[in-house]
């Protein structure tokens, strides 16, 4: 019986236990803060319910006006314009935790029911190989002590931590990282957000939504800088539309607390002023303490760990999955690295990871899903494709629904019409990205995606359309 070790619990690391207890291995889990990972315990199981309020709270903000409904506020001598719907955070954050640490709860008993053994501590490589192929892992025990395990094949999925500036250094109060925020029990009446990626934007977004008065801090020329730009134009007018101070191409280079205040100073010699500063500047892999150099796994300069499309790394039996590795930062990545490591190292048919047929999501409002090849591939000649965009205002159902800004965007091949990528800018555009997706993945064309019946009306029906529309311009390589 084949001997598994995997030290890290999140996506990458259940997920492929469980695949190779099912492959009949014997499977042993070394996790130190619970399984789930930061995926569950931190990142997005946390942040995406901290989001489903928020989401709640612009729906209704944006829109009930619009869609007739009367709200009659029982304080006298209120202002109409007044805000009627709050929040209660601490509330909220409660409602986080207890939902993450249920979440962990879960992936632990389904792991140990397949039979996997749950190790809690710190995991490390010991050396090399022995005669027999097998490798020494040592765990520094929670408990206290430490313990020896051999293992024929090491899984390494220790994931991430919040990058720190040096002058910006974290209090957990005033000061936060995205870890930390869900200890606040009271709203934030001025969040400063440092960083327009991905977490930033949808935390900027989140606490915009919740009532904070929200400045983003992004040191490009616009928010999301690595999403396609019409998606990312379209929630900065958004952010901005809302009452969002966004400030492009705007560094911050320290962070300070003042008493109840936090003062950030950007590098043109500009201060802003708020109760909250929240650090969204991006992370740094937990390669350190794994015992990677005497092991003979090589790291990138950024300290990732290098693997092939198997997740290999350079170390015989050795294998890597999840963010450590820098390949993807999401979960549904990680999960599928984790996966195709058990299948490769235990013999059983696997296909190498493709990442162009991986589908993403940012949960602003709305929601930016993407899935393929993207514009800047096309731009740059990566990929010959035709492209065609419809705005969701021309779509009857979001019309219905008050829903103003996102659109729906396709690539095809010339001539063949093959659909190689999509962006969906809409709510629950996670939702909605699907029906791309598998075309994409099975290399369906526009027309098979065209004919296709779709509700009516349906926000997804402008897939179809968009379909349709590309039917005809596929055969002239004409762009929209």
């Amino acid at each position: 019986m084949t001997r598994i070790v995997i030290i890290g619990g999140g996506p990458g690391g259940y997920e492929a236990a469980l695949v190779a207890s099912q492959l009949g291995a014997e499977v042993t889990i070394v996790d130190r803060d619970g399984l789930g990972g930061a995926a569950v315990l931190t990142d997005c199981v946390p942040s995406k319910t901290l989001i489903a309020t928020a989401e709640v709270m612009t729906t209704f903000d944006s829109s009930y006006e619009e869609l007739g409904i009367v709200v009659r506020d029982d304080v006298s001598g209120a202002a109409p314009a007044d805000r009627f719907i709050s929040v209660d955070l601490g509330k909220v954050n409660r409602r986080v935790k207890r939902l993450a640490v249920a979440q962990s709860h879960d992936i632990t008993q389904s792991v140990t029911r397949a039979g996997v053994t749950v190790v809690r501590g710190h995991g490390r490589l010991e050396g090399g190989q022995a005669l027999d192929g097998s490798r020494a892992v040592i765990v520094d025990l929670v408990d206290g002590g430490a313990e020896e395990l051999r293992a024929d094949v090491v899984l390494l999925a220790t994931g991430t931590h919040p990058r720190e500036l040096p002058d910006a250094k974290p209090d957990g109060e005033r000061i936060l990282t995205w870890t930390q925020v869900y200890n606040l029990e009271e709203l934030p009446e001025e969040l400063i957000v440092v960083g327009s990626g991905v977490t930033g934007a949808e935390f900027a977004g989140a606490y915009q939504a919740l009532g904070s008065k929200v400045t983003l801090v992004s040191s490009r020329d616009r928010v999301l800088p690595g999403e396609d730009p019409d998606a990312a134009t379209v929630l900065e007018d958004v952010f901005r539309r809302r009452g969002m101070n966004v400030m492009s191409r705007s560094r911050a280079e320290s962070v300070r607390r003042v008493g109840d205040k936090v003062e950030v100073t950007l590098s043109d010699g500009r201060v802003i002023t708020g109760s909250h500063c929240l650090m969204a500047v991006g992370s740094i892999p937990n390669s350190e303490g794994l015992g990677l150099e005497a092991a003979s796994v090589k790291t990138s300069d950024s300290g990732h760990i290098k693997v092939d499309r198997v997740s290999r790394t350079s170390a015989p039996g050795v294998y890597a999955a999840g963010d450590v590795t820098g390949v993807l930062p999401l979960a549904s990545v990680a999960a599928m690295q984790g996966r195709i490591a058990m299948y490769h190292a235990l013999g059983d048919a696997v296909a190498p990871l493709n990442l162009k047929t991986v589908s993403s999501n940012v949960f602003t409002d709305p929601e930016i899903a993407t899935v393929g090849y993207s514009a800047a591939d096309v731009e740059c000649g990566k990929m010959d494709a035709v492209c065609v965009k419809l705005p969701l205002r021309s779509n009857p159902r979001a019309k219905m629904q008050g829903i103003r800004d996102g659109f729906v965007k396709l690539f095809c091949r010339p001539g063949t019409g093959i659909v190689v990528g999509g962006v969906v800018v809409a709510p629950r555009a996670s939702e909605l990205i699907h029906p791309i997706s598998l075309a994409v993945d099975l290399n369906l064309t526009v027309e098979q995606v065209a004919n296709a019946f779709t509700v009516y009306p349906s926000v997804s029906g402008s897939i179809a359309e968009a379909a349709r529309q590309l039917h005809v311009r596929k055969r002239s390589g004409q762009h929209n």
